[in-house]
């Protein structure tokens, strides 16, 4: 974005939000960097967050899902108004659970990523409630991107064996076909949530909020490259929090959890490797701050380690799982040769 679009984006907001709080913005911070779509406004009491949306029906929908949310819910943020493109919402603290999760290790990393499934289900259960699930557009249902989903596997040829070329598209592409029926955020990587002063996660942009399966939303967190949490301490994590379902019902989700995981960790690897090659690799530090795409070596390494994990857990993406980690192994001499 040139400095001229930026200065114009910025004093739109700045019109907009006095307009519509009454009073002046004494300053505005940009979290993840001037180009993101989001921005802190600080006015003499509190801070406030305005995002412009790229178009008015995203800004429109955002702001429908945290209205109907927040009747259920305190795990995301309170919509304040929305004014065409713009949409204003609370400021849910601006410790970034990427940034926070991070910093801690042990019983204290595990209790947050405790937190964060929680407050997904949690989210899910709300949007269900206020009838989201059947108000929203379904997701992930064209059977041109379920097509492109599955054959996203041959991104992983160049860095093993290839054998995710063996797996039966057909039953690939039938094991993500699944009955929409549950409200999701969608895009629930780390960096889109925080800790406010109250020291209580929440989850922000729902701007892709829809109707799907359901276990879509814990695959977006495990497969979240930078998240630090190994994938069988997270599948425990999200099987407890499946306590009320029967056995045979939890034991077809956590399956389906598995398969989505291991498809969307190729969605994040082939991500990685383009910026890889356009930018080069990018130190650990800045890919949290900004919540950019994990383009270094240990994050990727990490991300093939979730692929394979959750791959080796059902036969038909067992090849996956095996390219995975051949991959992992790629990513891992990069690291002892930068040493």
């Amino acid at each position: 974005m040139s400095d001229t679009s930026r200065k114009a984006r910025r004093a739109r907001i700045l019109r907009s939000a006095e307009r519509q709080f009454g009073e002046p913005v004494r300053d505005i911070e940009y979290p993840g960097g001037e180009g993101r779509s989001s921005c802190r406004l600080i006015f003499a009491e509190r801070s406030v967050i305005a995002t412009l949306r790229p178009n008015f029906r995203r800004a429109h929908l955002e702001a429908f899902v945290l209205k109907a949310l927040s009747r259920h819910s305190a795990d995301a943020p309170a919509c304040l108004g929305v004014d065409g493109e713009i949409i204003y919402q609370s400021d849910v603290g601006g410790r970034r659970l990427n940034m926070e999760i991070a910093k801690v290790g042990g019983a204290r990393r595990r209790a947050l990523a405790e937190e964060a499934v929680a407050a997904i289900f949690r989210i899910q259960r709300a949007g269900a409630t206020a009838g989201l699930n059947t108000a929203l557009p379904h997701l992930g249902v064209n059977a041109a991107w379920i097509d492109n989903l599955a054959r996203a596997r041959a991104a992983l040829e160049p860095y093993s064996a290839g054998r995710s070329a063996s797996v039966d598209h057909a039953q690939l592409c039938a094991a993500v076909q699944v009955p929409a029926r549950q409200f999701v955020k969608w895009d629930c990587r780390s960096g889109n949530a925080a800790i406010g002063a109250d020291d209580r996660l929440r989850w922000f942009d729902f701007e892709y909020a829809g109707v799907r399966h359901g276990a879509e939303d814990f695959a977006w967190l495990i497969g979240d490259e930078a998240w630090p949490v190994p994938p069988q301490v997270m599948e425990e994590i999200v099987r407890d929090g499946l306590i009320a379902l029967p056995e045979a019902e939890r034991r077809d989700w956590l399956d389906y959890l598995a398969v989505y995981t291991t498809l969307h960790c190729i969605q994040r690897f082939k991500l990685i490797v383009k910026e890889a090659k356009k930018r080069g690799w990018l130190s650990k530090t800045r890919v949290r701050r900004f919540d950019d795409a994990g383009v270094h070596p240990e994050f990727a390494a990490h991300l093939c380690s979730v692929g394979a994990y959750f791959g080796d857990r059902v036969a038909l993406t067992r090849p996956i799982a095996q390219d995975f980690e051949e991959a992992r192994r790629v990513f891992e001499q990069m690291i002892r040769q930068a040493a």
